[in-house]
């Protein structure tokens, strides 16, 4: 669930809105969610396999629960189910073999914008899945139809907190206060605009000011000052492990994860402050030979009534907004969409990353080596 790695500039095309304002419009989007209107799932289809790759772990046990055992029910069709890294490069060689054994592929929103606009996803019809306009906004691409909204948090262990846990964004960049290691992705997705926040940038200002050579030398020094107590995770599974086992005192983590730990009983705390806020999508694979089949799938995933029950398994939010007002009030106050945890929120531009993340992506790696 992170960037997509070299993306060419040409994917603003590809955004049906401007990634800065999609906070705003979706509070707004959220707030007028109203009338509910089930998407017509069919009934008869022809018994077959369709293969669909995800990220593992908790999440796609989510996705086992809430979609593909539902929909095998459904229709007779066997789903066969891969993990993946989150990469295009595995898709890229199957297209270029003329061999694409994948149909349907849950997608973080730059791969979404990289993939599309290097031909290695269908453009939807979205005739085919269902009325566009009842998306959240930005979760309606040329390429790809959103399945949920997530957020990545950081998250303390309330075992070693008891007094005086931390509150804010600047808790994890203060070592003083709270010594320890911290938990971070290997990516610089995310840490960087977090390091400008911490060091004083204000939200709305953070990719301007990330735009800029100072800006970005700025967010890297931030970062020198916990560098040393960093332990870097590369999968959704690491943080809560790194928690339970003591390994870290605190680690941003995709909300989900924690969610699902503490509902196994682990005294997790999160801290929602300034969560960076995200979308996951379906796509369909150029190439694969079961178009028809796939379609039907992400019609029946992104059904209103279906959606909704994914939050049960993990608590990610839906995308579809009559979706939103069918999932169950007692999960609402754990999703990233709920009002008190959109305070300081703020959303991930998706432009700034298609363009800048191999150009950062060989800084950060150069920074980890120093």
């Amino acid at each position: 669930m992170d960037a997509s790695d070299g993306a060419p500039s040409g994917l603003l095309k590809n955004m049906e809105v401007r990634v800065k304002q999609l906070l705003s419009l979706t509070v707004s989007a959220l707030a007028v969610a109203a009338v509910f209107s089930v998407v017509d799932v069919p009934k008869a289809v022809a018994a077959d396999q369709l293969t669909i790759v995800s990220w593992g772990g908790a999440y796609q046990e989510s996705q086992r629960k809430a979609y593909y055992e539902p929909y095998m029910k459904e229709t007779g069709v066997k789903i066969v189910e891969e993990e993946y890294d989150g990469e295009l490069g595995k898709l890229k060689a199957m297209k270029e073999a003329g061999n694409v054994t994948w149909d349907v592929m849950d997608v973080d929103s730059g791969h979404a914008l990289a993939g599309c606009d290097e031909g290695l996803l269908e453009e939807l019809d979205y005739s085919k899945i269902g009325d566009k306009s009842k998306f959240l906004p930005g979760t309606a691409l040329d390429c790809a139809v959103g399945t949920i909204a997530y957020s990545t948090i950081f998250a303390y262990n309330a075992d070693v907190y008891k007094e005086n846990p931390p509150t804010t964004l600047m808790d994890l960049f203060d070592t003083t206060k709270y010594p320890g290691k911290r938990g971070l992705l290997k990516k610089p997705f995310g840490n960087l605009e977090w390091a400008l926040i911490a060091d004083g940038v204000p939200a709305e200002k953070v990719y301007d000011v990330l735009s800029t050579p100072e800006g970005v030398d700025q967010a890297f020094k931030k970062l020198d000052t916990i560098k040393k107590d960093i332990v870097w995770w590369e999968a959704g599974a690491q943080p809560p492990e790194l928690l339970a086992n003591g390994e870290v005192v605190m680690t941003s983590a995709w909300n989900g994860r924690i969610g699902n730990a503490i509902k196994e009983g682990k005294n997790f705390k999160i801290v929602w402050d300034y969560q960076e806020f995200d979308w996951d999508y379906w796509v369909i694979p150029a190439g694969t030979k079961n178009v028809d089949l796939a379609y039907d799938f992400i019609k029946f995933a992104s059904d209103p009534k279906q959606m909704s029950q994914q939050s049960k398994y993990i608590a990610y939010a839906p995308t579809h907004v009559d979706a939103i007002k069918l999932v169950d009030p007692a999960i609402a106050p754990t999703l990233p969409t709920y009002p008190d945890n959109m305070k300081t929120a703020i959303t991930t531009d998706l432009v700034f990353w298609a363009d800048n993340n191999e150009e950062l992506t060989k800084r950060f790696n150069a920074w980890l080596a120093q």
